[in-house]
């Protein structure tokens, strides 16, 4: 491999490192210049310590909300993939079933929790907010994967007399795993935010462990290090969250699929 494509790779790496080291030395420059108290805006040196001083409580409500994300992510993959199949074998379904599912997606979570809470176990519906967050992506992504099969070789199966499970498993599935993947991108992502909602929700209430409840707990006693600091975590664990998946779609798709293909180009 030559010498510049490696410059480029090293470059494209270092640069959003670069962009974020300026960005903290710019925050940490205008709160030592202008005064400005800690309750007011604290400096990343003093999150940075609040961090590190108060990280078995932090730790112990990121788990909290990384175990309800988890748990509403593949409610919602399981579900969205199972539901998209079941609407690609009957337009019959896809009619009656498909208006829920987008009154669901519309309309806004933040309503639906306090609800949720009122008739659900904490815990059942602090997942059942994630779940409803991430379920849509999956849902329309996989049946736009399933409807987008290549007509030609719809023929092809057709001619070869191929059953319906044949022409799904070898065809259909395989077309629409793409975008399955990309619907599960978006949904890691959503169900971290249905999770974070839910849990500030929870919070209102009186109750909550979470890494959401430990922000909003942090801001009514005006801890607003600690609040930076939790806001900090959530903040890393949705791009490892998302990182993790691209990587687990890269992985699946790099030998076939053009996406993929051109990345390794």
């Amino acid at each position: 491999m030559s010498e510049a494509p490696i410059r480029g790779r090293i470059l494209r790496a270092a640069l959003p490192v670069a962009v974020l080291l300026v960005g903290i030395a710019a925050w940490q420059l205008v709160v030592s210049v202008n005064g400005i108290p800690s309750y007011v805006l604290p400096g990343p040196a003093l999150v940075a310590a609040t961090l590190i001083e108060d990280w078995p409580l932090l730790w112990s409500s990121l788990l909290t909300t990384l175990s309800t994300t988890f748990q509403g992510f593949v409610a919602a993959a399981i579900g969205g993939v199972a539901l998209a199949l079941l609407f690609s074998r009957s337009k019959w379904l896809e009619l009656a079933l498909l208006p829920y599912a987008i009154i669901l997606q519309v309309t806004p979570v933040i309503a639906i929790a306090p609800l949720l809470l009122i008739y659900l176990p904490q815990q059942t519906a602090v997942v059942a907010c994630a779940w409803i967050v991430a379920f849509f992506p999956v849902l329309s992504n996989t049946m736009l994967g399933l409807n987008s099969v290549d007509r030609n070789l719809a023929g092809l199966f057709a001619l070869y007399r191929a059953s319906r499970w044949q022409t799904l498993r070898y065809l259909r599935l395989p077309a629409a795993l793409p975008y399955m993947l990309g619907g599960l991108r978006i949904a890691g992502g959503l169900s971290l935010i249905g999770a974070v909602v839910a849990e500030i929700a929870a919070g209102s209430a009186g109750s909550g462990s979470g890494l959401a409840y430990r922000i909003a707990e942090s801001g009514y006693r005006l801890n607003i290090p600690r609040m930076f600091a939790a806001l900090l975590l959530l903040s890393v664990a949705g791009v490892v969250i998302y990182m993790a998946l691209a990587l687990a779609s890269h992985l699946l798709l790099r030998r076939w699929h053009e996406s993929a293909l051109r990345k390794e180009s």
